[in-house]
């Protein structure tokens, strides 16, 4: 990124929203920790880390701030942009590329290097890759979230069907959720998911032999046939009556209908795994995404990163082992909230809800296909996201909204490797 580019982005984001990097209180005697992160379901492993973490380190506050996700970004960009914010905050693969690019964020190799506490071995591979920049691990993995289908196994029941297994395929969705779909009683057989790329199409792309971006980060692949033939399935199931339309998915969100038993079958991220059971309970099932020429679905997860400032870097980072540590590890798989990013906690995690086949979400593992990113991933997500969306809402042709998308996001990439 030019020094132009960055000076400009920087001056965009001079006030300061969260408070201050960590510092000493009056006196000195007191130390303090900033942490960010956007759900407060996740709030008892996170605390337990932190009572971990103050018994090695009983003079320091760690101030915990929870931010809902649609101003989390937003928030955390101009507070680190005007040189303050959080120590230790959650990082996306979305944003994750402009946050190490730019340095706003700590590169965590020279702590790692120096730690024989912290072993990257331990961590699921699509984690590392995840969150790597140039080789250089920038933020520490804290969960995965990989994306199955989860069932209602009751509208199974009524139907006469078997339910899911690993069996099924793209056309198993069409034979069975038809079956399913009952519009009289605003059944629907399944959610063939577009105001959610992650749980929707980024699965069925792959799953067709496409990619949405290559692994040089230089192309896209919204214009091939594949993501022709992943987007016009989707178009198929809704125009069946299978799957919501997207003027429904937009006024109702898809996963609340699943949990008002609207909708048989939903593809969804593991995180959601604990929330359905609590809405459902023994009508919940799960199996694996259904394939289509390749079987596989998206992998993505959350890692924690140190801001690139902050004033007690050595305290951050003993803070991040805690949280991304064994300990940490062990109570994020007992909570049941989502796959422990260390692979090795993950029969914890499976353990947590013994109801449902979460060994479902860790084999999907072993076939995962990478949460497509670059340096400025949300800038061709927007586009990505409004021209598919346009073509669902009949304002333009399918191939004409993914001809633009290619177009546009070969730009954005092309413009990343003049400022590299």
């Amino acid at each position: 990124m030019g020094k132009r580019v960055c000076t400009i982005f920087l001056m965009i984001t001079l006030v300061g929203i969260l408070t201050g990097c960590g510092n000493d209180t009056e006196g000195g005697s007191k130390k303090t920790l900033e942490v960010a992160l956007w759900d407060e379901n996740i709030s008892g492993a996170v605390d337990a880390s932190i009572e971990e973490f103050n018994k090695e380190h009983p003079d320091v506050e760690v101030n915990v701030t929870y931010t809902p996700y649609a101003n989390y970004f937003t928030k955390l960009r101009t507070s680190i942009g005007g040189g303050s914010g959080p120590d230790v905050f959650w990082m996306n693969g979305p944003n994750f590329s402009e946050y190490a690019s730019y340095g706003l964020i700590k590169d965590l190799e020279p702590f790692i290097e120096e730690d024989s506490d912290f072993s990257k071995d331990a961590y699921f591979d699509s984690m590392i890759d995840l969150y790597s920049h140039e080789d250089h691990l920038y933020a520490a993995p804290y969960f995965s979230d990989i994306v199955g289908l989860f069932y209602n196994k009751r509208l199974f029941d009524e139907a006469g069907l078997e339910y899911p297994d690993e069996t099924w395929t793209w056309e198993d969705i069409e034979e069975k959720g038809d079956i399913l779909a009952d519009q009289e009683e605003g059944v629907y057989g399944y959610t063939a998911y577009v105001v959610s790329n992650q749980a929707g199409y980024y699965n069925l792309i792959p799953q067709a032999g496409g990619y949405m971006i290559d692994e040089d980060k230089t192309h896209s692949g919204f214009n091939s046939p594949e993501a022709q033939e992943a987007l016009t399935f989707t178009q198929d199931l809704i125009d069946k009556g299978i799957s919501p339309s997207v003027q429904t998915q937009i006024e109702n969100h898809p996963r609340d209908m699943f949990m008002s038993g609207m909708i048989a079958m939903h593809p969804e991220i593991s995180v959601n795994a604990e929330m359905f059971y609590s809405e459902l309970g023994d009508d919940l099932g799960v199996a694996p995404l259904p394939a289509g020429k390749e079987e596989g679905s998206i992998a993505h997860g959350i890692g924690w990163a140190m801001n690139g400032d902050t004033e007690q870097e050595e305290l951050a980072w003993d803070l991040i082992k805690h949280l991304t540590g064994e300990k940490g590890n062990q109570f994020i798989a007992e909570s049941g909230f989502s796959i422990p990013a260390q692979e090795s906690m993950s029969d914890l995690w499976v353990d947590s809800m013994p109801e449902l086949d979460l060994q479902v979400f860790i084999d999907a593992q072993e076939v995962s296909f990478p949460y497509p990113v670059s340096q400025n991933t949300i800038q061709w997500q927007d586009i990505e996201q409004a021209e598919i969306q346009g073509a669902f809402l009949g304002y333009k042709s399918m191939k004409e909204a993914l001809d633009n998308v290619a177009r546009e996001m070969d730009i954005i990439l092309e413009s990343e490797q003049i400022n590299e």
